[in-house]
């Protein structure tokens, strides 16, 4: 199967520090690399409604904005959470595409789970702190998100900036963005099956 990258970018803004790492990396990608971005500021998810205990609990994909994200979603062989670190996690954006993937689990004829299984889930996010570990929770979400659905999972790509723009200025994220994709993504485990 040809790779395929679906970049999710989860800003509120255009541009941004964790966009521009995002592109710096996929510019190392292979000419040959499928890749697709979608902004979830430009084509906003509406709030997700779960109806797990609901007596079908099922909401089918409704309207053009979850169909789009789900048909590429479905389509990618490696899925890149491209979201600044808000309040030590992903953002808000981000947070709700991930919820539609509850949603997407129970949702007839798509086996949303097996179709993932296997696949490859990628961070990057930029922080405007100068200490790494207060991006734990956004790696421990993105992690536990690939481990639950059987994913592999390739880590999370850090760089540094607050003011747009500052993140040209991490040459060490800079550096690491050059081999990013290109490092083995092992399968995803929950910190209690590690070791």
């Amino acid at each position: 199967m040809t790779r395929r990258f679906l970049f999710v970018l989860g800003s509120s803004r255009a541009e941004g520090n964790t966009e521009l790492l995002a592109r710096r990396a996929a510019e190392q990608l292979p000419a040959d690399v499928e890749q697709q971005w979608l902004s979830l500021a430009e084509h906003p998810l509406p709030d997700f409604v779960d109806l797990r205990r609901d007596s079908d609990h099922v909401q089918p994909p409704t309207g053009s904005t979850p169909a789009l994200f789900l048909d590429a979603t479905l389509a990618a062989t490696d899925i890149v959470i491209a979201s600044p670190v808000y309040w030590y996690s992903v953002s808000g954006l981000t947070k709700r595409y991930l919820d539609y993937w509850s949603g997407w689990l129970r949702t007839p004829g798509i086996d949303f789970k097996a179709t993932l299984a296997g696949r490859t889930l990628w961070g990057v996010a930029a922080l405007a702190d100068a200490e790494p570990s207060v991006a734990d929770p956004l790696v421990g979400t993105l992690n536990n998100s690939a481990a639950y659905m059987g994913m592999r999972f390739g880590g999370v790509l850090l760089g540094n900036g607050s003011r747009r723009g500052d993140v040209l200025d991490d040459t060490e994220a800079l550096a690491r963005a050059k081999t990013f994709f290109a490092q083995d993504a092992p399968l995803a485990r929950f910190p209690h099956q590690a070791g």
